[in-house]
């Protein structure tokens, strides 16, 4: 029987090398052709026959964004994912917490990846288990150097020719025996060692020997925005999507529309509300098919009005059980895909909700920002509004909620107007 084997995905930094003036994301879930990266890591790694569980490593702040990111894996994939864990302040204290973890899955091999390198292929998790199973003590994906490389001595000094043979970038996955690795991470850690820059390198000082096995020059790093320009180009020759979401700017786009979006929810039993993606303590919940995110509903509607393409429940409908229990963001970014299709993006989000209570005005801001994240806009560029309606209606009666939602998106102007 062949061994089993888990992943550890660490997606817990912040990576600023990437921050913008107007988007702020870690770049794990920033978008790649129409998905957070993490997703199209976490279903390259799931569709691996030989791997059967997989545990990602998060910061505490990203809950709400990673569980956006894996709404978008298929069925089959999403089964293998653990319960998410919490990393630490390094890369070392997070990969820790996985491995503990995975502890109690009685996996053989664990494979530890960067979250931000969705192009690992099939081929490469090959050959990393084959070494482990030859023998070997770990296994480095790396790819060998071929550029020059040049050595700065300091300003004024002369450059120094760095001689690249056998010399090879290191690359992830680092595959290891999980109890070996494990074991050495608790030493370190027992030791106060918390500065090694990757699992090799602390597994060699452990006295591991590591056996390198052929990488690829595409399983690349998203570090800055040109590597996140060179993702989109590599996502699309891969067919990743039947679009990209590297964006056009507004300006550019001449071609203005509005739609407009009304939704209701009534009160259920239950303990907090959804709304725009926020969850809201309240004394009871919405109903609906869904999690009832009156919200994100009014919103959808408004997308898919300005582009003239049905309503929310043409396209899911309440008679599907594929949606009952749905998280409503999944309905958005499908819009907001059929808006890119047509090679277009949306401008401005303007929300009024509509009740008696929970009172919106403390969770206003939060509202909002969830509201960015799920439509990758600005804040500036989304409204949340509320209001009451003087106790009149099903509203007034505290017996609901009513959103309405006016969407602006900005499309190509037809070459005939």
């Amino acid at each position: 029987m062949a061994k089993t084997a888990a992943a550890l995905v660490v997606a817990a930094g912040r990576g600023t090398r990437l921050a913008a003036p107007d988007n702020n994301q870690p770049k794990q879930y920033r978008l790649l052709a129409g998905l957070p990266v993490l997703t199209h890591t976490l279903n390259a790694l799931a569709k691996h026959p030989r791997i059967s569980r997989i545990v990602t490593v998060i910061h505490p702040d990203d809950e709400g964004l990673y569980h956006e990111a894996v709404a978008g894996l298929p069925r089959d994939r999403s089964k293998k994912l653990l319960t998410e864990v919490f990393g630490g302040d390094t890369r070392q204290k997070s990969v820790v917490e996985g491995l503990r973890a995975l502890s109690g899955e009685n996996c053989d091999y664990v494979l530890i990846h960067d979250a931000a390198r969705p192009f690992v292929t099939t081929d490469i998790v090959d050959r990393l288990l084959s070494s482990l199973e030859s023998g070997a003590d770990g296994a480095l994906a790396a790819s060998q150097v071929a550029d020059t490389l040049k050595k700065s001595l300091g300003d004024g000094k002369p450059l120094t020719t760095i001689d690249r043979t056998g010399l090879w970038a290191a690359q992830t996955p680092q595959a290891f025996p999980f109890d070996r690795i494990l074991d050495a991470h608790e030493r370190a850690a027992s030791q106060q060692r918390h500065d090694f820059t990757d699992d090799t390198s602390l597994a060699e000082w452990d006295n591991m020997t590591i056996r390198l096995c052929e990488g690829d020059p595409g399983n690349f790093k998203i570090t800055t925005m040109a590597d996140l320009k060179r993702a989109e180009q590599q996502a699309k020759i891969q067919g990743m999507s039947d679009h990209t979401s590297v964006k056009t700017r507004l300006s550019e786009l001449q071609d203005i529309r509005n739609g407009i979006g009304y939704d209701v929810h009534a009160f259920d039993e239950g303990e907090a509300v959804i709304l725009g993606g926020a969850e809201i303590p309240h004394t009871r919940k919405l109903k609906g098919h869904s999690d009832a995110d009156v919200v994100l509903h009014a919103i959808t509607d408004a997308t898919l009005g300005a582009i003239g393409d049905g309503d929310i429940g043409q396209h899911f409908p309440p008679s599907d059980q594929q949606w009952k229990g749905a998280s409503s963001d999944r309905f958005q970014h499908d819009a907001i895909r059929r808006v890119s299709d047509l090679g277009g993006r949306i401008a401005h989000i303007d929300v009024t909700i509509v009740c008696e209570e929970p009172k919106i005005g403390p969770h206003r801001d939060r509202i909002r920002k969830s509201i960015s994240r799920i439509c990758d806009i600005p804040a500036s560029r989304v409204s949340v509004k509320a209001t009451t309606s003087e106790k009149l209606g099903f509203t007034g009666r505290k017996e609901g909620i009513a959103t309405l939602a006016s969407v602006t998106v900005r499309l190509p102007l037809p070459e005939d107007e």
